[in-house]
């Protein structure tokens, strides 16, 4: 086993661990290293005495609250280490005590506290060496030096913390931004298969009435008619049940591959065989004129396009009460116009409001737009502008 496999989780336990359990452990652990010094005296040295072992207790019992209270701790500490040093002389070979409170406050302290701490130890170690008899330089460079590194290594798990707070904060901004996207794009899928659910189940419906209505008139005047009644009906709810499959494969599980299984959408070039097919069905005139040249649309666009004018033939058919209806695509350099105008009375005669909400927020989500009313020679009239894909990435701004 490597030393890094068993230090990190060592460390991690360590970490998580009570904080009682371990700074008492470390506080005994002070005592024990300050209490050597009088227990095994160098030569000339003062053996310990039970005011020299409360003193030095003295620097090592706060430790047991130096996370709970650091400041309280480390004056505490910054107090009991000269008391030690002035009354057993020699000074302590090693600030055990001191060091430890020096890395807390860096590393837990408030900046003031930090400031004089560090200050403090600095000129309270020059001044209690002074207190030795012929302080080596050495001696001065290893006790300053001392207090220097531990506050150091405090400043530096201070640092390290706040970066490791900052990264995890920045992962759960992260993990909720994406939930939000997620979600967000849940919604938008939701809205448009609603939408091409709406606007396919309606035009079918809106066909299959009008012919059912007229088969029973025909059935046994013009029976052939009656015949090309039902076909059609049939026809219509073929065509439904195809475009339903192909929008609910939204749904389905994704492949191999990554991608979602999806059929074709209907685009533009489906429009002469909507227009066809709504004339054949009603008996409703309907014309499809263009002008301009053809641009390149975004794919989404496309879809768009067709139903907008899919839910607009719908309306005509359902509560426009018309005789005919034209369909024109104008092209300019980065949109196009499409015009569904009728010679009916509009969707103002029935409930047809939700067929117009949906067309603006086809034209919205593309960043187009959509208006409707009454045209200038009568009848109803809907507008829609389309970006094409030059001014697409304008259009949403």
């Amino acid at each position: 086993m490597s030393a890094r496999s068993w230090f990190s989780p060592a460390a991690e336990r360590l970490r998580t661990a009570n904080p009682y359990v371990v700074d008492s452990a470390l506080a005994a652990l002070v005592l024990f290293a300050v209490s050597l010094q009088w227990i095994f005296p160098d030569e000339g040295d003062d053996r310990l005495t039970w005011q020299g072992w409360l003193i030095g207790a003295a620097t090592a019992v706060p430790l047991v609250w130096r996370r709970r209270a650091p400041f309280v701790t480390a004056c505490a500490v910054s107090v009991a280490t000269p008391v030690q040093a002035v009354y057993h002389a020699p000074p302590p070979d090693v600030m055990y005590g001191g060091m430890v409170v020096l890395y807390t406050v860096a590393a837990l302290g408030r900046p003031w506290q930090r400031r004089v701490m560090l200050v403090g130890w600095l000129v309270g170690v020059s001044l209690t060496m002074m207190h030795k008899e012929e302080p080596q330089p050495f001696e001065y460079a290893f006790h300053l030096l001392s207090v220097v590194c531990a506050y150091g290594f405090g400043v530096l798990a201070r640092v390290q913390r706040a970066y490791t707070a900052e990264l995890e904060d920045r992962a759960r901004r992260l993990e909720r931004e994406r939930a939000a996207d997620t979600a967000r794009a849940i919604a938008q899928e939701r809205s448009l298969i609603a939408r091409d659910m709406h606007d396919v189940l309606a035009h079918a419906v809106s066909l299959m009435v009008v012919q059912a209505e007229a088969g029973p008139v025909v059935v046994r005047s013009d029976p052939a008619r009656a015949e090309a009644a039902f076909d059609a009906i049939a026809g219509a709810g073929r065509d439904a049940m195809a475009q339903l499959r192909r929008i609910l494969g939204v749904l389905k599980e994704p492949r191999g591959d990554g991608g979602a299984w999806r059929l074709p959408q209907p685009g533009l070039a489906e429009l002469p065989g909507l227009v066809r097919q709504v004339g054949d069905s009603t008996g409703l005139r309907v014309g499809l004129s263009g002008s301009g040249t053809p641009r390149p649309l975004p794919p989404d666009t496309e879809v768009a396009a067709f139903r907008v004018v899919q839910e607009a033939l719908t309306n005509t058919v359902k509560h426009a009460r018309a005789t005919s209806a034209t369909v024109e695509l104008d092209w300019t350099e980065d949109e196009l116009t499409l015009t569904v105008t009728d010679d009916g009375q509009g969707p103002g005669s029935g409930p047809g409001g939700h067929g117009l909400i949906g067309i603006r927020e086809r034209a919205a989500a593309c960043g187009g737009s959509a208006r409707a009313g009454r045209g200038p020679e009568g009848g109803f009239r809907v507008v829609v502008r389309l970006p094409a894909a030059v001014g697409r990435e304008a259009a949403l701004g």
